[in-house]
């Protein structure tokens, strides 16, 4: 179907759900909320190429998702090494996903760094830049890629992953927090520019129990936990239930939007 048809109306859930005969290209994907959102857009039954810095991590989890979806061969799950703030690297996964898949409908820009903490005041330039590069940058570079080689002609769905960061500060993730907000924005201006034949949202997850953001609940979970009004912090797979509905026509009406997956961190006033 056509991004810029609506899509039947009384058509089952189940059938907009769908994603069987759709090609997604998820960035930063060999663990964490990337992992997630590849495992349930094939889950929905799309092919998906997935991104990391690292071979050997990706390499393993290629494997486990095309077993998690009942591919032992791994014909529906691509792997393509490669840093995201590179030019090449994004050409390539780009490339070899149209040329294994036949197409690219779905782009999940997922990949992130965060390695600056505390006051803006003491933080070194160079890393400030380097999380604007990955976080911002090379989301628009991917869309880029995928633009003129796909999407351009054809259409689809692209979905950013922000941060509750971006929405509100935090005093402790500032630089993080503000390439989020820049990320927000840019969805919402991509929205406007690309439509009607290309969707852009955004997600915006609060703290999930992930190696990334470990650092903001190993001093004591619990205690962490006990700000959010559902008790608990967000898992991987609670953001990826949402990015796997946006990217699906069940969406089809929803574009330039943030939605917030935060266990209602945001609705107290506070980030915790």
């Amino acid at each position: 179907m056509s991004h810029d048809t609506a899509p039947d109306p009384a058509a089952p859930v189940s059938a907009l759900a769908d994603l069987t005969g759709r090609a997604a290209l998820v960035t930063g994907a060999s663990r964490g909320i990337g992992y997630a959102i590849a495992a349930e857009l094939l889950g929905r039954g799309a092919s998906v190429t997935v991104t990391a810095r690292r071979p050997d991590e990706l390499e393993l989890a290629v494997r486990e998702l095309a077993a998690a979806a009942g591919d032992p061969e791994a014909k529906r799950v691509l792997g393509v090494p490669g840093n995201a703030g590179d030019d090449e690297a994004r050409a390539e996964a780009v490339a070899r996903t149209v040329e294994r898949f036949g197409g690219l409908h779905i782009l999940v820009n997922n990949a992130g760094i965060n390695p600056v903490y505390g006051p803006l005041m003491d933080a070194d330039l160079g890393g400030v830049r380097k999380i604007f590069d990955i976080n911002v940058v090379a989301a628009l570079g991917y869309l880029q890629q995928a633009h003129r080689a796909w999407m351009g002609q054809h259409g689809g769905a692209v979905v950013n992953i922000a941060s509750s960061a971006g929405l509100r500060s935090t005093g402790v993730i500032a630089a993080y927090g503000a390439s989020k907000a820049a990320l927000i924005r840019l969805t919402e201006e991509l929205a406007w520019e690309l439509g009607p034949s290309i969707r852009v949202n955004a997600v915006a997850p609060a703290v999930v129990k992930t190696r990334f953001a470990a650092a903001l609940y190993d001093s004591g979970e619990e205690q962490v936990s006990r700000a959010y009004p559902m008790k608990r912090l967000g898992t991987p797979e609670d953001v990826a239930r949402l990015v796997g509905f946006l990217a699906s026509d069940a969406a089809a009406w929803i574009t330039g939007e943030t939605v917030r997956v935060d266990g209602g961190i945001l609705s107290t006033g506070s980030l915790g």
